[in-house]
């Protein structure tokens, strides 16, 4: 401020002759851009800055600086202690009655949470309502996506069914979602609400009265003790009659005998 008030001095202190108005030499233009400048730059300086606000928490004296007058404060007040929060310009104006004119000097600071100014698209999952088999989809050919419509079911499962889809080369039976990895069965039920098996890969079948202990142990949900389990009771018993007797093994898992049998012929 110093600065501007000597230049402003100098120019008008200094003498010129008498009758002679100051001429607008390049000197004297450039001498007084210079104040100019200064001067602007002192305002800007002077100006109080600013910021982002959320109008929800605003106080009596950040509304006084904005110029709203004590009624329109109040208001707002009283609103928020409802428990009642505005958000947007346009709630902001319904709750304090502020004119448009005031509210545009300082609406641009208004902030709002993400979940306000951004909210995310609500999720749309599978209707309850019963689907006919017509108008369900191919398990074999869902996509993640529209797994993903299954209450229950996001991102992680979705790829958790399809990766192991893509390990049995197909589905062939609705029951193998039994044994994708931490899906509960209601999931599963949900699952099946929208969705099922229309296209079922051929499984190459095992005799069950023929079959190697190598052979057993390496199909799904069997392992090398329950398949030499299974070659004792043939050999002690002779022959299968029914598939339903590996039942009576000891040791055999009767909750998976409905994935197991899909393996498994007499």
């Amino acid at each position: 401020m110093t600065i501007i008030l000597v230049l402003q001095l100098a120019y008008w202190l200094i003498p010129f002759p008498k009758g002679v108005a100051p001429k607008d030499t390049p000197e004297l233009v450039r001498f007084q851009q210079k104040v100019d400048s200064l001067k602007q730059l002192k305002i800007k300086e002077n100006t109080p800055k600013q910021y982002p606000f959320n109008p929800n928490f605003l106080t009596d004296y950040k509304g006084y600086t904005l110029g709203m007058s004590t009624q329109e404060i109040d208001r707002l007040l009283a609103y928020r202690k409802q428990n009642k929060w505005v958000n947007s310009k346009k709630d902001f104006q319904d709750v304090t009655k502020v004119s448009d004119s005031l509210l545009n000097t300082f609406s641009h600071l208004f902030k709002f949470p993400d979940f306000i100014t951004n909210p995310k698209k609500k999720k749309v999952f599978a209707k309850d309502r019963k689907l006919s088999y017509k108008d369900k989809i191919d398990l074999n050919k869902a996509t993640a996506l529209q797994l993903q419509e299954v209450y229950g079911i996001g991102p992680y499962y979705s790829e958790k069914i399809i990766a192991y889809r893509t390990k049995l080369n197909g589905f062939s039976d609705n029951v193998q979602l039994n044994d994708v990895y931490g899906l509960e069965p209601n999931v599963i039920n949900n699952i099946l609400k929208k969705f099922t098996v229309k296209t079922p890969v051929n499984i190459k079948k095992i005799n069950i009265n023929t079959a190697k202990i190598t052979d057993l142990s390496e199909l799904p949900n069997l392992n090398y003790e329950i398949a030499r389990q299974i070659i004792k009771y043939r050999e002690l018993n002779g022959e299968f009659n029914d598939i339903n007797q590996l039942k009576s093994i000891a040791e055999f898992p009767i909750e998976k005998f409905d994935r197991i049998q899909l393996y498994l012929t007499l």
